[in-house]
């Protein structure tokens, strides 16, 4: 390689990405949520989503064993809900209102968009496992501003919604 790894990361950031955080429930009822940029569309029919989770992560264990997780897209307003979800070792839970869904998984409220999926596919991808997702559910409000993420900071779009 022609670079190093902070070079590449530093690159990486410069891709504007939202922000969602991802929950899941073990098998014993535990609870595990993240907070992940690394979302995207894979397919529309069947309706497939992705997002990646580092192998070194502490809820690492729960995801790969889980059926089901959501994918929640944060608004400009929960800042402190990704920074809740991005903490390491704390209860990420603890005090927040969630509901359960019908394959166990919770729900957080007031996000721009929830998509509750069953595990499609893991695919390994060096450090990291590419969780796809088969969408069997979703709410959407498009009227609020998603939380976006730039160059290592938290970031909001102004202005008009679309340039076109």
């Amino acid at each position: 390689m022609s670079f190093d790894q902070r070079t590449f990361r530093d690159a990486l950031s410069t891709f504007v990405t939202g922000v969602t955080v991802v929950t899941t429930c073990s098998e014993t009822g535990d609870f595990a949520g993240i907070t992940a940029n690394s979302f995207n569309s894979v397919s529309l029919d069947p309706p497939l989503i992705l997002w990646s989770l580092g192998r070194d992560s502490g809820s690492f264990s729960t995801f790969e064993a889980a059926t089901h997780f959501a994918v929640h897209i944060l608004s400009d307003a929960q800042t402190d809900l990704s920074q809740r979800f991005a903490a390491v070792g704390v209860d990420k839970f603890a005090g927040l209102q969630t509901k359960m869904n019908v394959d166990g998984v919770p729900l957080i409220d007031d996000c721009i968009a929830r998509f509750e999926c069953s595990v499609f596919e893991r695919v390994p991808a060096g450090d990291h496992i590419i969780y796809i997702g088969q969408v069997e559910r979703l709410s959407f409000d498009g009227t609020r501003s998603p939380l976006v993420y730039h160059d290592g900071k938290y970031a909001r779009i102004e202005g008009e919604k679309s340039i076109a």
